[in-house]
């Protein structure tokens, strides 16, 4: 049985719910680990659980801002997530092999200016970044806007699959009620034509290899 992971989930003081009682019922649903991973303005410093990865979402304006706060966040946590959507934003963190997670490119709800081509998920894969595919934004979605984000995760999952960048599927939660158990993510990831063997991969050995820094160079290059 693999071992499963959701690498982003939003927890007290973000949202009203302990980071705890959401690792308990991730647990109950069939979860090793979830990963928390607060905005940058609203992170926590107080983790009581190996099975909780501390981590940030970056939200950032502009190339700069986002460069300074990856500098400022870098080594306090376990993941390095930026919040996209933006296009700009997409490639600065999409070149900087130190961002582990590219959450939302097309926006929270697919909604964003930002989108994924050749060049963007080239550079994924080159400095392991991992492509975030957020389940919540199909299951909080109705009629065109759910058929408008299923075209752009088909169309993310075409490009990670030509070019092998790492993809991970989660659920952006942010109560109880937005988990989901792995199978019911397996088969959401389905609809935008994900195999189950790529849908197991992206909820199991692919965030282990996130956190364990899988994809990254030995010697890490300092970008100013």
């Amino acid at each position: 049985m693999p071992n499963f992971f959701d690498l982003n989930v939003h927890a007290y003081p973000e949202t009203d719910v302990p980071v705890e009682e959401l690792l308990s019922v991730a647990k109950r649903y069939g979860f090793a680990g979830i990963a928390m991973t607060n905005h940058d303005d609203t992170m926590s410093e107080n983790l009581v659980s190996n099975s909780i990865f501390r981590g940030v979402e970056i939200r950032a304006n502009s190339s700069s801002e986002l460069k300074r706060k990856i500098k400022l966040h870098r080594g306090k946590v376990s993941l390095l997530a930026v919040h996209g959507g933006n296009a700009k934003i997409n490639r600065a963190a999409l070149e900087d092999s130190r961002v582990d997670i590219l959450a939302h490119p097309c926006g929270e709800k697919g909604e964003g200016e930002g989108e994924l081509n050749h060049v963007l998920v080239r550079y994924a894969a080159k400095n392991g970044v991992a492509i975030d595919f957020n389940l919540n934004a199909i299951i909080h979605s109705r009629r065109g806007d759910r058929a408008r984000i299923l075209l752009k995760m088909r169309e993310n999952l075409k490009l990670v699959r030509k070019y092998k960048a790492p993809m991970i599927l989660t659920s952006n939660a942010r109560s109880i009620y937005d988990l989901r158990a792995p199978r019911e993510m397996i088969a959401l990831a389905s609809l935008f034509g994900m195999r189950k063997e790529e849908a197991t991969s992206a909820l199991s050995d692919i965030p282990r290899g996130v956190i364990e820094k899988r994809w990254k160079k030995e010697k890490e290059v300092e970008i100013i």
